[in-house]
């Protein structure tokens, strides 16, 4: 069954070219006509991975294209995730699975309720990768791939491709505490680095606020009922600091180049579920509240 990938960014393209080079079916959905000229003329995706190149000329198409998609791999942007499904919604086959590589919470459950007829698999990844070029992708560190379904907790048979392409992954059966325990280390650690414009080691200087934010963050799981993400916050994002601590978060790299951020599905997701569960959270909110004081004044979206 082809693997249809929509969003060649840093993680979609790493699972493309993955899946592709052990000659697995891969088909690139991109935007539109002069997208997808552009991604031939550069001859394909290009992987880099220890510091060797290789370069694989993946099928591609776009969006509007009419074959059927039975198998997607939804890899964009959390606040592109709603808009990009409707574009591809008339393709969809009625045993449709999707899984959802997105940052953050909320765009996940506007997908799935979107597409009530489709399986949605929600994925939470420790990979990193980064793009150095158009359409090429750098493989900058091992980690693991997440997968779950609440609705339905049977793995699917397709797990045994992802071994193939040598892609480290595990299914979870609570996918949902491993997506909070995500963002509430992106919460405590993104946010800082856009305001204090630091790499993420530099934060050890901020240690009171990157303690104060993790109080409220656990106080935050346990309303929500996810006490197994709220143990131990703070010493993992202690740990995730130490191991990062070269890299720029993925925030302050789109706030430096101009992009909009995620900020309504990491930071806004975390406040405005305070609110619903009654949890006073004065420290994140005075963040929130500042980060978007922040964008604002680069012209940045606030949301």
């Amino acid at each position: 069954m082809t693997w249809h990938i929509l969003g060649a960014g840093s993680l979609g393209s790493l699972w493309a070219t993955r899946l592709a080079r052990v000659g697995l079916p891969v088909t690139l959905l991109l935007r539109d006509a002069e997208r997808l000229a552009a991604y031939h003329d550069a001859g394909g995706l290009t992987l880099v991975e220890n510091g060797r190149e290789q370069r694989l000329a993946i099928s591609a198409q776009t969006v509007d294209a009419s074959d059927p998609i039975r198998r997607l791999l939804l890899a964009c942007k959390a606040y592109d995730a709603l808009a990009a499904v409707d574009a591809i919604a008339h393709r969809l086959t009625a045993d449709a699975e999707l899984i959802l590589l997105q940052n953050g919470l909320g765009s996940q459950q506007q997908v799935t309720e979107r597409l009530p007829g489709a399986r949605c698999i929600l994925a939470s990844s420790t990979e990193g990768a980064y793009r150095d070029g158009p359409f090429r992708v750098v493989f900058a560190g091992r980690g693991t791939t997440w997968l779950g379904d609440p609705y339905h907790p049977a793995p699917p048979a397709w797990l045994a491709e992802l071994t193939q392409a040598g892609i480290p992954h595990a299914w979870s059966d609570q996918i949902q505490s491993r997506l909070w325990r995500k963002l509430a280390i992106n919460c405590a650690i993104n946010p800082l680095t856009v305001l204090h414009d630091c790499r993420n080691g530099e934060l050890d200087a901020h240690q009171d606020e990157v303690a104060g934010l993790c109080t409220e963050l656990g106080g935050l799981l346990h309303a929500c009922g996810q006490d197994e993400a709220a143990a131990g916050l703070f010493e993992e994002v202690q740990r995730v600091i130490q191991a990062t601590a070269a890299n720029s978060s993925s925030m302050r790299q789109d706030v430096g180049a101009g992009r909009r951020t995620e900020i309504s599905y990491l930071l806004g997701h975390a406040c405005a579920e305070g609110l619903r569960q009654g949890v006073p959270l004065p420290r994140l909110t005075a963040l929130l509240q500042s980060l978007q004081a922040h964008l604002r004044a680069r012209g940045l979206p606030d949301t």
